[in-house]
């Protein structure tokens, strides 16, 4: 019987000893490449020089831990650029040295790797070189003058070039490129700027030279990247060409057909931080930023940073995998000196920012970098990690220094802001803040606070020292700021806040409460006093002194409810600013209000103009002074005004004088003026213990409260009114004469009959008077000389309708009725 014994022995070759198995670096024979190994140290001598340029090509290209690849330069010693290519298929696992030796003068040499099927540099990789290092798992590097320095076509011809390299040639599935390391810990010194703890050297370059990575998937796991004053470029694509300027290391994806994904997780770092520091570019599909990884520069000197700029042509994510009491994912620009501090440039079609933030600060007396951001479809920012309940996803720029902070820049088609995260533009020194600007095309909702810190989720400007506020704008067709949010500029010291501008076309929704702080959802800008805890950790004073800003809203419809409030408030020693709100229409309701309120200084001014205006359920607009302050100014103007279920208009002091409330108004409903506040919907201006405002009611067209009189309830009766007695001897008839001259109304004179351009008739009698106009014969009475003339005192109409003067005590007085019965037929 035959017996086939198969034995299978596992675990005896550790990672290392594997890897030391296959590690190798070879020559290919195409470059008169020569390799000569020592143990797990290699020596590369020769290639093929021409001009600066030198070649080599190898088969298999790995470095084994603790070994080392040296390009000995020794028999090449003028040139300043290294290309060399990997044509095997296998894999180049990195985990020693790689250098440059004997280089004339000292002349920094730049390298080239180039392997198609991918590149990883374990935790013990490591650069000695005196130039600039690229790797890339493109197919090919093109050169000025057309040729082609191939990895797959190691044969094409011709082959080697003097001239400079003007691309890479992606082939359509290029191999993923990995930095291995063990991660750096980033934390906050005492002044609050940034520093490493328990951080590898991991892949550097000499300071003023370049380092980057291009190929497939990018990814850096725990891996420490450093390029002090240089250009750091990490670039993920196929099908294309990735042009490239090797005088200003400047790469153009113009070309490129499809991009791939860069990772950074487990603390993963790239810094470029220097004097000054250098820049970097992120260019892929998808870049996630993951546990506690990101990207530093902090500009050291007294000359201009670079800048951070990321391209996502997909999605920029940062989030997760971070633990209580670390650092979230950053992007992060520091400058300590004179200088400019580096910008953050953010592209992307959507970006989510989960656990993690961009955040530019200055420390010194130049000025702070700027953030821009520009997301096409959405931004989503959460302050809430599964996994670091207390950190707080946000975009800002913070300046502890003398110079001016920096800008914020934020354009989107929706932005969600929610459970504490922020856009903040923040003062903690002398220096004042920069400007903020957030658009987003469709919507803005800004929902809650972070239920562990109570921080408000919000968009914001405040100043915490003597630098004053810069001016806030925020633009959008709505805007929602819900369950304890808030858009707010203030100051907690002797700064100035800056001014608040809310431009939204179709509507604003402030609603609700805080669920675990209370506070109310809002727009506003104030002087607040921060409680003692916080006080005590930033420095602030016991109350603030700056000026409150201003606040200027203009909307189609404005919905403030459930507590929700705009306004202006200062609640130290200085005056309330003043609000505007220009809207079609405003509602208030469940204790929305409209304040302008100060502690003791002067109280602030509200204007509102709006084409209706509703008031319900204990709602109000208030501009209302503590102490010896006075009362804020209100103007209203609005066709329609309702006011309803005790929703108040108060202009109120204590010490002070009461403000002055104008409102001009085609129509007032419910709301009426009372001296004192009381259960009912009031319009009041008075002061507590000095000298009461005004108020100012101008109706437009008929006031429906005042112009109304009440009408009896008995009714006369019209038959006691109407003369019958004509009705049953002959027809009755009904004659229209007009006003007949009389002028139209009672405080006018009677003129002629011309009024207003128009001819009056004056009064006629129309009766048929032919009855009373019949002729006889006319007879002369003489009295005889017994009769004595005496004079008449009266008179009286006989039986045939004439007239005849009586004396008091002529026998010939007689009482007639005054009937149609009387009068003769004619």
């Amino acid at each position: 019987m035959r017996v086939v014994l198969f034995i299978l022995i596992s675990g005896l070759l550790t990672p290392g000893m594997m890897l030391r198995a296959i590690a190798q670096v070879t020559s290919d024979g195409t470059s008169n490449t020569t390799v000569n190994q020592s143990g797990n140290n290699f020596t590369i001598l020769n290639g093929v020089n021409k001009g600066n340029n030198l070649f080599h090509s190898f088969t298999n290209f790995s470095v084994p831990t603790g070994g080392s690849a040296t390009f000995n330069l020794i028999n090449t010693p003028n040139i300043s650029t290294i290309f060399s290519r990997v044509t095997g298929g296998s894999i180049s696992n990195i985990n020693g040295l790689i250098q440059t030796l004997n280089s004339s003068n000292n002349n920094p040499v730049s390298l080239f790797l180039l392997n198609p099927s991918g590149i990883v540099f374990s935790p013990n990789a490591s650069l000695n070189i005196g130039g600039s290092f690229l790797a890339t798992t493109a197919n090919s590097i093109k050169f000025a003058d057309g040729t082609e320095f191939s990895a797959t076509n190691p044969g094409a011809i011709p082959l080697l070039t003097i001239s400079v390299p003007i691309g890479l040639q992606m082939g359509q599935n290029p191999g993923s490129i990995t930095v291995q390391n063990t991660g750096a810990t980033l934390i906050n010194n005492a002044n609050g700027s940034a520093g490493l703890k328990n951080t590898p050297t991991g892949l550097r370059v000499t300071s003023g030279n370049n380092l980057a990575l291009l190929g497939g998937t990018i990814t850096l796991d725990g891996g420490v990247l450093n390029a002090a004053s240089g250009h750091m470029e990490l670039g993920s694509a196929s099908a294309g060409i990735v042009n490239l300027n090797t005088a200003t290391w400047k790469f153009d994806y113009a070309n490129i057909q499809q991009f791939r994904d860069i990772l950074f997780s487990h603390k993963s770092l790239a810094n470029i931080s220097g004097t000054p520091a250098g820049s970097i570019h992120l260019q892929g599909r998808d870049i996630n930023i993951t546990g506690s990884s990101g990207v530093l520069l902090v500009n050291q000197g007294n000359q201009q940073s670079g800048n951070i700029v990321v391209d996502a042509s997909r999605l920029l994510e940062m989030q997760g995998e971070t633990s209580m009491g670390t650092s979230q994912n950053y992007l992060r620009t520091e400058n300590i000196n004179t200088a400019i501090g580096g910008n953050i440039v953010v592209s992307a079609p959507q970006i989510m920012l989960l656990d993690g933030g961009f955040l530019a600060r200055n420390f010194g007396a130049g000025s702070g970098g700027n953030i821009s951001v520009n997301a096409v479809n959405s931004i989503e920012m959460n302050g809430v990690a599964p996994n670091n309940p207390t950190a707080t996803s946000a975009i800002t720029t913070t300046n502890f220094g003398s110079g001016p902070g920096g800008n914020i820049q934020v354009s989107t088609g929706k932005l969600i802001i929610q459970n504490g995260a922020g856009i903040m533009n923040t003062s903690r020194s002398t220096g004042g803040t920069g400007n903020s600007t957030v658009n987003a095309s469709d919507s803005i909702e800004l929902i809650g606070e972070n239920p562990v810190n109570l921080t408000t989720s919000k968009i914001g400007v405040q100043v915490f020292n003597q630098g004053n506020g810069g001016q806030l704008t925020v633009t959008t067709p709505n805007l929602s700021v819900l369950d304890g949010a808030a858009v707010n500029i203030s100051t907690g010291a002797s700064g100035n806040a800056g001014n608040l501008v809310v431009n939204v076309s179709d509507s604003i929704e402030v609603s609700g409460v805080g669920a675990t702080s209370l506070l109310p959802s809002r727009i506003v800008a104030n002087a607040q006093i921060f409680p003692t805890t916080l006080r005590k950790l930033i420095g602030l004073p016991p109350f603030p002194t700056g000026s409150t800003g201003e606040l200027l809203i203009n909307t189609s419809h404005l919905t403030v409810t459930n507590q929700g409030s705009i306004g202006v408030e200062h609640q130290g020693i200085g005056n309330a600013g003043n609000l505007h709100i220009r809207a079609d229409a405003i509602f208030l309701d469940n204790a929305g209000s409209i304040t302008a309120a100060t502690k003791s200084g002067q109280g602030g001014n509200i204007d509102l103009n709006a084409n209706t205006l509703v008031m319900r359920h204990g709602s109000n607009i208030t501009a209302t002074a503590g102490g010896t302050g006075d009362g804020g100014n209100i103007v209203i103007n609005s066709p329609i005004i309702l006011g309803l279920e005790n929703s108040d208009i108060i202009a109120n002091a204590v010490q002070g004088q009461g403000g002055n409330i104008n409102i001009t108004t085609q129509g007032l409903f419910g709301l009426k003026y009372r001296a004192h506040l009381t259960p009912e919907s009031d319009i009041t201006a008075s002061s507590q213990f000095g000298v009461n405002g005004t108020v100012d009611i101008n109706n437009i067209g008929i006031d429906p409260n005042s112009g109304l009189v009440e009408l009896p309830e008995n009714v006369t009766d019209p038959s006691q009114q109407i003369a019958t007695g004509c009705a049953n001897s002959e027809g009755s008839r009904f004659v229209a004469t007009g006003r007949g001259g009389i002028p139209q109304n009672p405080t006018q004179q009677i003129g002629s009959d011309v009024y207003d351009g128009l001819r009056l008739r004056t009064w006629s009698d129309t009766r048929d008077l032919s009855a009373y106009r019949k002729t006889g014969e006319v007879t002369a009475q003489i009295p005889t000389s017994s009769e004595t003339l005496i004079q008449a005192t009266s008179w009286h109409r006989n039986a045939q309708g004439k007239i005849e003067l009586v004396a008091d005590k002529s026998s010939a007085q007689v009482q007639q009725p005054l009937t149609c019965a009387a009068v003769t037929k004619s």
